[in-house]
């Protein structure tokens, strides 16, 4: 059974690192960076949230290191991003949007799921999960020398926070594995998604 969880969880890293790469290569290339500042915003928008979460947790090295599969995802998706950028047509910006909140599902789940497998308390758990979703987009716009799009955009990390949520409570409750994991990840991007389309935003002070 843990090995099951363990390969459900990799799988769901190796699909998030792909897809926040691919992203954040989109907003280098978009920042006029050279081709290895692609490289290194793919890597950091990738991995930098998961590298967080396995320290915090205890789980060293973390697995962004460890693993090979987790740095050639990250420089492979970049890269490809970076060669077909010049011939294939850019992106809609819904399409970025929904492309995003894909990434932030899949990585607010696999968070949580993996801080619960280090027993983790579950409020701690749900923290995690938030901090793998959103730690490597903070990262590449420290990098790109932009206010962190989590701090100021609508609704985000809450949308993450939501799906690592939902899924401490379907582990806490014992629901079929599978069950927990589409309920988590839709939460998160279902959430996203109507929030950039509603242009929802959280309250905020203003003079």
């Amino acid at each position: 059974m843990k090995r099951a969880a363990d390969v459900s969880v990799r799988a769901l890293d190796l699909a998030g690192t792909a897809l926040f790469a691919a992203e954040g290569a989109s907003l280098a290339i978009a920042a006029g960076l050279d081709v290895l500042g692609v490289l290194v915003i793919a890597f950091s928008t990738a991995l930098v949230g998961g590298l967080v979460r396995d320290v915090l947790i205890g789980s060293v090295p973390p697995r962004a290191i460890a693993d090979w599969k987790y740095p050639v995802t990250a420089f492979t998706a970049g890269a490809l991003t970076f060669v077909s950028y010049a011939y294939l047509p850019h992106p809609s910006h819904m399409v970025v949007v929904v492309l995003d909140a894909a990434g932030l599902a899949l990585f607010a789940v696999a968070g949580a799921d993996k801080a619960l497998d280090y027993r983790i308390p579950a409020f701690s758990a749900i923290l995690m999960g938030g901090i793998t979703a959103v730690g490597g987009g903070v990262m590449r716009d420290v990098l790109l020398n932009q206010v962190p799009n989590v701090l100021k955009s609508d609704i985000y990390a809450t949308a993450a926070l939501l799906g690592a949520a939902v899924t401490v409570a379907g582990r806490r409750a014992n629901f079929a594995p599978f069950a927990v994991t589409a309920a988590g990840f839709l939460a998160c991007f279902v959430l996203r998604v109507v929030a950039a389309w509603q242009h929802w935003n959280l309250p905020a002070l203003t003079r």
